[in-house]
């Protein structure tokens, strides 16, 4: 399976907790003002690269706590990044998704698009909500904006709601 890019760090310690491989999803129709990414918003652009490829460059990195799927928006591409974060997770590593999305409106799409939901079930930390140039707070960890949330999604989708990582 084809996946859409714009781009791959093998070994980040800014985009979630551990040192990350991180992945970079191309396409997002969030558009957000001061985007940190906004090379990432065209869904043409980047490039296509095959999912198997991607996985045996994540395991030939041997620090890594775990891979960090960004964007763009990892759930407009929800298929591939869920075969991305099943082969992870095989591994005994952890999986970070940043999206647009918050936790509840990813939850409404996941009922009438089941990779979305497929997605969600493989992610065990989700850094939602759009960056909201007012709220920019510099002293956020692994965020832009104070109103995006750093959820633990096992106990969310246990519990039917967004709960914070503690």
């Amino acid at each position: 399976m084809k996946i859409r890019i714009a781009g791959i760090v093998p070994e980040s310690v800014v985009d979630g907790p551990g040192i990350r491989f991180v992945v970079f999803t191309q396409g997002c129709p969030h558009h957000c003002l001061e985007c940190h990414n906004p090379e990432t918003h065209d869904f043409h652009g980047g490039e296509l690269k095959d999912v198997k490829e991607i996985i045996n460059e994540f395991s030939g990195v041997r620090l890594v706590q775990g891979i960090t799927i960004s964007g763009g928006e990892p759930f407009c591409q929800a298929e591939a990044c869920t075969q991305l974060a099943r082969e992870v997770k095989l591994q005994n590593k952890n999986v970070l998704v940043y999206s647009g999305y918050t936790f509840e409106e990813l939850q409404k799409l996941g009922e009438k698009q089941p990779e979305v939901k497929s997605l969600l079930g493989f992610t065990d930390i989700l850094i939602d909500g759009r960056y909201i140039k007012e709220q920019r707070d510099l002293n956020l960890a692994f965020r832009g904006s104070a109103n995006q949330r750093i959820i633990d999604v096992p106990k969310s989708l246990t519990v039917g709601q967004a709960v914070d990582l503690k």
